[in-house]
């Protein structure tokens, strides 16, 4: 029980929602069937939910960096190095 408290000292912050009956019976016994309240049920649910659309938000956010990236260096590709040099002229050397 003691840990249950210090969950529940942290909670600084309210969120109010409003369900149909249906949902909040629903949601009730689902809490009910976890061995838990529906406070720590919805929270719970509610922010697994959250990270989730989070880190799909940033990946596709992180795809979009890295094909304008990719787009970038094809449309203006950089100079050849002297490493990339050295080794076009072992590979055309290979080649004979």
């Amino acid at each position: 029980m003691e840990v249950n408290h210090m969950a529940l000292a942290r909670r600084a912050e309210r969120l109010e929602v409003r369900t149909t009956s249906a949902q909040k019976h629903l949601i009730e016994r689902a809490a009910e069937l976890r061995g838990t309240s529906v406070t720590d049920f919805v929270v719970s649910n509610i922010q697994a939910a959250a990270a989730e659309t989070v880190r799909e938000f940033e990946s596709l956010f992180l795809r979009d960096e890295a094909r304008e990236v990719f787009v970038k260096t094809l449309l203006h590709p950089p100079e050849p190095n002297e490493a990339l040099k050295a080794a076009a002229t072992r590979h055309k050397q290979m080649e004979r």
